[in-house]
């Protein structure tokens, strides 16, 4: 595994379509948990694209993250991911957010790669199964 490839880093800014609008009227809008997450799966995807056999990509399979302070629409949003582990099929990212004033987010997130060929005949089945049940 190449240095390179260990740390991913990602920009974002905070629009209206990733803020929450559920707090009371006088509240501003702000990061949403989980656009944050998102942006943190988004950034630890792309860190493993780079070892992944071709035909394959990566989903995620679990997200351990603390929403540390809350970030306003139209702020600036820095992502890191980095690889801590790999076993077999199974990567683990230590993920952090930072907007520009301070670190809003952390934690841990875990991506398991997927064969595509194998993986929409699944995901098809599932789609179809449902559609006939419905």
């Amino acid at each position: 595994m190449s240095e390179e490839t260990k740390v991913r880093e990602n920009h974002y800014v905070v629009t209206d379509s990733e803020a929450i609008h559920f707090m009371a009227p006088h509240v501003p809008p702000v990061l949403s948990t989980p656009s944050m997450i998102y942006w943190m799966e988004l950034t630890s995807r792309q860190n493993a694209s780079s070892l992944l056999k071709p035909g394959d990509d990566t989903v995620g399979v679990s997200v351990d993250i603390r929403h540390l302070a809350a970030t306003p629409i139209g702020m600036k949003v820095r992502v890191t991911s980095k690889l801590t582990t790999v076993e077999g099929r199974l990567y683990s990212f230590e993920v952090e957010a930072f907007d520009e004033s301070e670190k809003i987010g952390e934690g841990v997130h875990k991506r398991a790669s997927v064969t595509i060929a194998k993986f929409v005949p699944r995901v098809m089945a599932k789609k179809e199964a449902i559609q006939r049940a419905g």
